[in-house]
């Protein structure tokens, strides 16, 4: 009557999914929510190596057990790869998913973190990854996987746009705002401006049991929490590899059964415990209610994203009062730092993520545009994969640590870029100069480019050129690391090998893949750039510049540049010039990079002036070339036509008129060519750092160090120039065959 009299108009109740007589069941259900992840660049082999190991074992068994029902997240570099050499695998859940036993969770395409990017690439990602799961796997794509839990409030706005119905962060979230274990048997909504998302709280008692304790154990803690809610949502979100690629889990897992038992325990207490998938859970009962969520990540990555002196506080506060039976009671509101300051404990990471933005602002910029459409399409593709998240940081993954993984991140962005340049330049050859903070510190960055080359210089950060990007390879040189102390050194230099026979979580294994590694702890006072300015004493050894335990005679390595910019049509230059101390007195050093119009190489130029006749000075300019590994018989050093061996060997050339570095699987040559004899040194960077299978050293770049013994001339000057050379034709012939195979 009242919607005849006007005052309230007929309405289809279109928010309710599921018919309400089946809302509010009585049984308990868990879900069990799956990712699986392998990260753009990684090799092809760990691909394959985790498909045989965790995804396909996992999906034969499941396939048995008809009335158990998962939600799966695949992220897209991987979906992509098993569309490409397993299509089958992808068909078989194409048909789960078509009985209703698989959901398929969605996603950003190529798994960013989400708070790193901007939000129109969050968008965009989230949009493109549902079209495509729709088209190839027939999904119907309600909830999403938020990559590595990192949660800050304004997401919420972000997925609702992108239609987003829920996501799953973890139980750790939650505590964060205030709630407690108790308050966790369901789901939440939460709200931004007005737009709403379910979140379902992922159990940390869940995820340190699955696999690892025995079945029996997960369904006693089940059968407590039913016991005392019998309604409960339980849900279970973590890594598909933990069923398999984790260390010792793919014979724990299926050799000795784990997972079958764990399906049986499932289908036994099916009177009382049913697995749903999350879509299924939210539509069967409302929201527990509503919460604003703070942001942060899973505990240890939290942790993770502490100072070193922060986590080592951390650590020993938790020890020493884990036996006080408080401390289970102020746990809950002890938490760590913000994923973002993993850009400040690895400036490596800001590198990446300060490209990335610089490539996301273009492509934005060009899109605004009349260029090619198409063009512009495939750029926001290698952007979006320059997004993933696995090279942005670490903690017991390698992440930040493997070089093909940061390697792989500027391959993308760099492409990302040579694709925007086709789109929006009328001109084949062109050159220019640009002056900005590029790398979002409050200080001005020059970039010196042309269709070759792009060159990323820091005039207050010791006149550093810290990005050397060869544009036909898409590869930049300057993806390098510095070494520096790790909270987990203490663990390395203390030789505590833990390699246990069980099967163990991996946060909690302590294994050295190589012995001898508490020897190669060394750490570096500045950053492992090129162009960087040293004086040392005359009797430096090479032993020591290897520990970097040499003490330093000038202030000019990170110190501040003065810098002008030239240009002219065909060439530009970057000049910059400090006065500092060196060896206690005053030096002035002006040194310059230059590059021409359609040229692979830089003119380096180094003047030192007010240097006295009557004192020697030993004086250095160190160069780091990253993704150039050691060890290969097709990586090596060379003088002329004389081959010095492996990237890896530490050498000391004397009176040498050029030396260089060979890499024939990227087909490319650095050859650095003084005016004068120079001396060189060569050695490798080399970190210890952690990784899923234990400590391990990583090779990270290659030092090429020319060095001089100089004097002043009767104006108290000395000056060297260099040509630094950088040549594809190697690559270039091999790109030029591929595409006469192609016609």
């Amino acid at each position: 009557m009242l919607a005849a009299a006007g005052l309230f108009p007929d309405l289809k109740l279109s928010f309710l999914r599921a018919p309400p007589e089946s809302i509010m069941s009585d049984s308990t259900k868990l879900c069990l929510a799956l990712h699986n992840h392998q990260p753009v660049g990684n090799f092809g082999h760990v691909f394959e190596q985790a498909y045989q190991d965790s995804y396909l074992p996992f999906l034969d068994t499941f396939e048995r057990y008809e009335s158990l029902k998962i939600s799966l997240h695949t992220s897209g570099p991987l979906m992509e790869w098993l569309d490409e050499h397993h299509g089958d695998y992808l068909d078989r859940l194409a048909a789960l998913v078509n009985v209703g036993r698989v959901e398929i969770i969605g996603g950003a395409y190529y798994e960013p973190i989400l708070t790193m990017i901007p939000s129109q690439d969050r968008i965009g990602q989230i949009t493109r990854y549902t079209k495509w799961l729709e088209s190839r796997l027939g999904a119907d794509v309600r909830g999403m996987w938020v990559p590595e839990r990192v949660w800050e409030p304004e997401l919420t706005s972000d997925l609702a746009k992108s239609d987003i119905e829920y996501t799953i962060l973890d139980d750790f979230h939650f505590k964060n705002a205030g709630l407690t274990s108790d308050d966790l048997h369901g789901y939440y909504v939460t709200e931004n401006d007005g737009d709403v998302v379910r979140v379902f709280p992922g159990s940390e008692r869940l995820r340190y049991l699955i696999p690892f304790a025995e079945p029996h154990e997960t369904i006693e803690y089940i059968r407590h929490v039913s016991s005392v809610r019998p309604d409960s949502i339980l849900v279970f979100g973590d890594d598909g590899e933990k069923f398999g690629t984790w260390p010792d889990t793919k014979q724990h897992v299926y050799e000795n059964g784990w997972l079958t038992r764990f399906f049986d325990a499932l289908v036994e207490n099916q009177s009382w415990l049913h697995t749903n998938t999350l879509s299924e859970a939210a539509d069967s009962q409302p929201a527990i209610g509503k919460v604003y969520i703070p942001e942060g990540s899973y505990r240890e990555m939290t942790e993770w994203a502490l100072p070193v002196a922060a986590q080592h506080e951390l650590e020993d506060l938790s020890h020493e009062l884990s036996h006080d039976e408080r401390w289970s009671r102020i746990q809950p509101f002890v938490r760590g730092g913000n994923w973002r300051n993993f850009k400040i404990k690895y400036p490596e990471t800001n590198e990446m993520y300060s490209r990335m933005l610089l490539v996301s602002r273009r492509l934005r910029d060009a899109m605004q545009t009349d260029a090619d459409p198409e063009l512009l399409d495939a750029a926001q593709r290698e952007l979006y994969r320059g997004q993933c998240n696995c090279s942005y940081w670490h903690g017991a993954f390698g992440g930040t640590y493997l070089p093909h993984l940061r390697n792989a991140v500027f391959n993308h962005l760099i492409a990302a870029d040579n694709l925007i340049d086709q789109a929006v330049r009328s001109e084949e050859n062109w050159i220019e100069a640009n002056a900005a903070d590029f790398n979002f510190d409050d200080r001005p960055e020059v970039l010196l480019s042309n269709s070759k080359l792009s060159v990323f210089v820091a005039p207050t950060r010791g006149g550093h050129l810290y990005e050397l990007d060869v544009r036909s390879i898409c590869h930049n040189l300057g993806a390098t690391l510095q070494r520096r102390e790790e909270a987990y050194h203490r663990k390395v230099l203390g030789g505590q090998n833990q390699d246990n026979n069980d099967c163990a979580s991996i946060h909690d294994r302590v294994v050295f893949k190589q012995e001898g590694l508490e020897e190669r702890v060394h750490y570096d006072s500045h950053p492992r750039k090129s162009m960087v300015d040293h004086f040392y004493p005359d009797d430096v050894s090479l032993d020591s510049l290897v520990r970097s335990d040499v003490p330093e005679l000038g202030d000019f390595v990170t110190g501040n540049y003065d810098a002008v910019v030239r240009r002219d049509p065909n060439r530009i230059q970057i000049k910059m010039t400090r006065d500092g101390v060196a060896c206690g007195h005053s030096i002035k050093i002006t040194k310059g990079i230059t590059l021409e119009k359609e040229s692979s190489e830089l003119t380096i130029a180094y003047l030192l002036e007010n240097v006295p006749q009557d004192q020697q000075f030993h004086f250095g300019v160190e160069f780091n070339f990253a993704g150039m590994p050691a060890g290969a018989e097709d990586r090596y050093f060379f003088q002329g036509d004389h081959n010095h061996g492996h990237l890896g060997a530490w050498l000391a050339i004397n009176n040498a008129d050029e030396f260089g570095l060979a890499d024939d699987w990227l087909g490319l040559k650095v050859n650095l060519t003084p005016n004068q004899p120079t001396h060189f040194w060569t050695f490798p960077i080399e970190t210890v750092s952690q990784s899923e299978g234990g400590f391990e050293l990583v090779h990270q770049s290659v030092v090429l160090h020319p060095h001089w013994y100089v004097r002043g001339d009767q104006n108290g000057r000395w000056s060297v120039s260099m040509k630094l050379d950088l040549d594809t034709t190697l690559a270039e012939s091999r790109m030029t065959q591929a595409e006469a195979v192609a016609t």
